[in-house]
């Protein structure tokens, strides 16, 4: 496997948002270290993402893409059908970090939502 390097030969770095005990961050993060990135690592319960960070991550993309829907608390108030407004979804994912799907990937301009092989691949 090569490892992932920019036009220069440089390894490719990216900002990796995780939850350090999710499951499915330790298998994003275990698969691209292992196609060689230079991940810079945040971890959302520890540094949390205040409202103006996730607004400017969002930015124009569809906000429900970022909720975490196996999240307790998107089932409990039924987020599903009662989708929150941006603002609201900004506010309760400040709150509560649970509820941003992870791993957010941040590389070459473009942001990862989950874990995906082939978009990581891409990158």
């Amino acid at each position: 496997m090569t490892p992932a390097k920019t036009r220069s030969g440089k390894k490719k770095t990216a900002q990796f948002l995780q939850k350090p005990n999710c499951t499915t961050c330790r298998k994003a993060r275990a698969y691209m270290e292992k196609r060689g990135f230079d991940l810079q690592l945040r971890d959302l319960g520890k540094q949390r993402m205040n409202a103006e960070e996730l607004d400017a991550l969002i930015g124009t993309r569809d906000h429900r893409e970022f909720l975490n829907t196996r999240n307790e608390l998107y089932r409990r108030k039924n987020m599903k059908r009662n989708p929150p407004s941006r603002e609201e979804a900004i506010d309760i994912m400040a709150q509560e970090p649970n509820l941003i799907r992870r791993p957010v990937i941040l590389c070459g301009g473009r942001i990862l939502l989950g874990f995906d092989e082939e978009k990581i691949k891409s990158l």
